[in-house]
């Protein structure tokens, strides 16, 4: 079996890498697009910012009128690098609390040593599931178990994991 061309038919330009524009209502450069669009809901005009490589948008806000006040304001190197600031904001924001939501962890005093137990939720389509650890005051592992994504971590559940010896909660 050989490996013939690529042809046409085989290249996916949607994943290709984009090609820098610098237009009036596209801006591409740097790995985000800032396409001025105009707004459903009234008379003005909006812009989208999206990453390359994703479908959706990260950012879409309100968009300044030009001077005759019927056409957008183009875009230009200063305004995109405020966007881009702003759109990568938002998405470090989302990241953030996506971590919050799936990583959770208490401190809690047993005997002699202070404890941390970290709830990591794995968000699996199928068969989402969590790990509940514990960590000495070195951070050495005692203990990992598996528990279902909705055990709830507080102070008190940590208390009764450590002193029932890491058995898996039920």
């Amino acid at each position: 079996m050989t490996d013939s061309p690529a042809t046409s038919d085989d290249i996916d330009l949607d994943h290709e890498p984009a090609t820098r524009a610098h237009e009036a209502r596209l801006w591409r450069d740097d790995g985000w697009t800032a396409k001025v669009i105009k707004n459903g809901d009234d008379d003005g005009w909006a812009v989208e910012m999206t990453q390359e490589g994703e479908d959706e948008p990260a950012l879409v806000g309100p968009w300044t009128m030009g001077r005759d006040k019927k056409n957008p304001k183009p875009l230009d190197s200063a305004a995109f690098i405020t966007l881009v600031k702003t759109a990568s904001e938002v998405l470090r924001r989302h990241e953030q609390q996506r971590h919050a939501l799936l990583h959770k962890n208490v401190t809690i005093d047993s005997g002699s040593d202070r404890l941390r137990i970290d709830l990591d939720i794995i968000p699996d389509e199928y068969e989402p599931y969590a790990e509940l650890s514990a960590h000495n005051g070195f951070g050495e592992e005692l203990a990992r178990v598996r528990v279902q994504p909705g055990f709830k971590l507080s102070r008190e559940s940590a208390a009764d994991w450590v002193a029932n010896n890491f058995a898996r909660p039920s």
